[in-house]
Order: C-alpha cells, then sequence, then structure tokens
C-alpha cells in the first residue's frame, strides 16, 4: 500500500495488454516491482489504472505492449492524459523460459524495459488522416484477397463445365470471363449445365461487386493521401497512392518519432542486421520491420530501375562489379529508405476544414 513518504517517489508502468483485461504493475527507479494489478480494457478501466499507478508516486512513463493492437485504446488515453508511453516488445524468449510466463510477469517485465530504456520507442498517435488510411487500406487488402479469390474460383468451375461451356470460356483473361459469366441467366438446377452456370453467375458477380469496393476505396485513399501526404511526396518516381499509403502508415499520423533515418530503414526490414564473431566481419539479410513498408519500398526500387536513368546506370556499375540483382535491390531500398523518411517527416501540407474531405459511402 503507497504510503505518504512514497508520494514523491518516481515510478514507472507497464501494461501487459488483452482483449478484455489489462494487466498493470509498477517499478520504482531502482528497479522494485511495487505491484501488479488487473483492469477491466474500457475507460474506466484505464482510469483505474492511471490512478492505481500515480498512487505508487510520481509515474514518469509507462511502457505498453501492443500500442497497435489491444493495446491501442490505452495507449491513446495515457497520451491524452499527458502521460510518456513507451511501445514494448514481447519480452525476451529466454527469460520467459528461466523465469515463466504469466501476465503479472509480463506487465513487470514492460515496466522495466521502460525503466532501462530497453523500450524507446514512441508508439503511433493513432489520431488523424493517416488511421483513417490505414483503416481503408485494411479493408481494400481484404476485397482484393476475396477478389483474387474469386476469380480462381471461376477458373475452377470452367475447368470442370461441360465441353462447350470450357470451350466458350477457357481462353478469355479473367475480365473477359467474369463479364460473360456475369450474364449468364441458369435453367433448371437439376442438370448439371444449369447448375455451373448459376455458380458461375454467382462468383462473376461477386467479382464485379468486390472490384467496384476496390474502386471506391482507391478513391477514398487518393482523397485522404492528398489531405495527409508531405508536399511533393505523391511526385516522387515510383510513389504511387499503394506505396505511398503503406509508408505513411508505417510512419503513422506523428513521423516526428522516427528519430534517424537508420530507425525508419530498420522499421521498414531495408537495414543490414551486423551478423559478426570472432574474426569474422560481415552483416545478414534483415527479415523483421514491417513487411509492407518493405514490399513498397521493392516496388519503388522496381519500378526505378526500370524508369530511371541513374537507377539503371548504377545496376550497370554494380553488375559489372559482381553483384546479383537481388543484392543491388537491397542497397537501393537501403538508400531509398532515408529518401522517404525525409519526405514523410518534412514539412505536411495544410490542415483543410474537414468539410473538404469527401465522404464515400462503400456499398
Amino acid at each position: 500500500m503507497p504510503t505518504i513518504a512514497d508520494a514523491g517517489r518516481l515510478v514507472t508502468g507497464g501494461v501487459d495488454t488483452h482483449a478484455e483485461v489489462h494487466v498493470a504493475g509498477v517499478a520504482d527507479q531502482a528497479g522494485r516491482v511495487l505491484g501488479t494489478g488487473e483492469f477491466p480494457a474500457t475507460t474506466a478501466g484505464y482510469r483505474a489504472a492511471l490512478a492505481w499507478m500515480r498512487g505508487h508516486g510520481e509515474l514518469v512513463r509507462v511502457g505498453v505492449e501492443g500500442t497497435g493492437s489491444y493495446g491501442a485504446g490505452l495507449a491513446r488515453y495515457l497520451a491524452a492524459e499527458g502521460i510518456e508511453v513507451a511501445e514494448v516488445i514481447r519480452p525476451n524468449r529466454q527469460a520467459r523460459r528461466r523465469r515463466g510466463k504469466s501476465d503479472a510477469a509480463d506487465a513487470a517485465a514492460a515496466a522495466l524495459a521502460a525503466l532501462n530504456g530497453e523500450a524507446p520507442g514512441q508508439p503511433k498517435s493513432g489520431d488523424g488522416a493517416v488511421e483513417s488510411i490505414r483503416a481503408l487500406q485494411v479493408a481494400r487488402r481484404g476485397a482484393v484477397k476475396a477478389r483474387t479469390q474469386a476469380g480462381n474460383q471461376l477458373g475452377g468451375l470452367i475447368v470442370t463445365a461441360p465441353e462447350a461451356m470450357r470451350e466458350k470460356l477457357a481462353g478469355l483473361s479473367t475480365r473477359k470471363r467474369v463479364t460473360l459469366a456475369a450474364r449468364f441467366r441458369p435453367g433448371d438446377l437439376t442438370s448439371p449445365a444449369e447448375a455451373a452456370r448459376a455458380a458461375m453467375a454467382a462468383v462473376a458477380r461477386r467479382h464485379q461487386a468486390l472490384t467496384a469496393e476496390i474502386a471506391q476505396l482507391d478513391t477514398a485513399l487518393e482523397t485522404l493521401l492528398a489531405h495527409a501526404a508531405p508536399a511533393g511526396f505523391l511526385a516522387r518516381k515510383g510513389v504511387g497512392t499503394q506505396v505511398a499509403a503503406t509508408l505513411l502508415v508505417t510512419a503513422g499520423d506523428n513521423p516526428r518519432r522516427l528519430r534517424t533515418d537508420a530507425s525508419f530503414a530498420a522499421l521498414c526490414g531495408a537495414s543490414p542486421v551486423d551478423a559478426s564473431s570472432g574474426k569474422q566481419r560481415r552483416h545478414r539479410l534483415n527479415r523483421g520491420g514491417d513487411r509492407q513498408a518493405n514490399s513498397a519500398l521493392w516496388r519503388i526500387v522496381f519500378t526505378r530501375m526500370a524508369t530511371d536513368p541513374r537507377t539503371q546506370a548504377y545496376l550497370a556499375r554494380c553488375t559489372t562489379e559482381g553483384k546479383t540483382t537481388r543484392e543491388i535491390m537491397r542497397c537501393l531500398k537501403r538508400y531509398v529508405a532515408p529518401e522517404a523518411c525525409k519526405a514523410l517527416t518534412g514539412p505536411h501540407p495544410a490542415a483543410r476544414p474537414a468539410h473538404h474531405i469527401k465522404n464515400f459511402m462503400i456499398t
């Protein structure tokens, strides 16, 4: 139980987040764990957890696990209350094997990580247009995946369809297949041929509906990007709507949380990782980071290799030096990452009134 003597003590909090319950822990500046407690994952629970942590002393910062998922609401609440929030990754697995696993232990580990500097990262604020872009991208990605499945299903139905129908559709592109199949008007479904026509028509119309949904989402994303993207970012070679949206989401609504170009490259998985040992000095490929952002950098590099004279000259020079195309693309991604970081952390367009952003109803 905190006492009056504890009032001037500096403390650090840590929270292990879950869907329904968050577990909080508090540690003092000497690294002693002062206690742990469970709180519901609601606004009232956030308020109670903050009051409980402050009851142990002057709260310096709070380390929160899962700030991009279960901990997003808590992180936003703490930031609104003026509390410094640190993003905590999951505890070290070797330490877990030695000490065991529990929510209270994870909360204490989060508090210690925020205290000793193992969790220096600032989470995304998630309170602006970039968060809107992220949500629309999630919807678009799901729609694209579902449309691909519909196209594959239509192809499978054609393979097993009656001979006349198969010959009519087999040699067409997916778009032409969909257009033709969507016009089918099946008859008696007890006939396998008519049932195949009904199935193809249903799948084709689903494909068309998803295509329309994707087009609407693309229009909404373009409008949001015009509002949220830094000046001139979309004009850079290789940066289209989807690439810009992905990199903006990676940086977040508060891109200045990225302290250096190298930190952004590491966040995108484009930084080489030191793997030296003994007399051997080498670096290995970074397979971590945000893989969507890594893919966006790859698309920029791929476009520039095909259209940019400077990139083509670099490609030719490195090829004569014996580097493979993969190695060259990794080098180019490491070059593009700081360029993107400077653009994302630079001046943004002046904020416009909300009524200038058109509302799109996805039907």
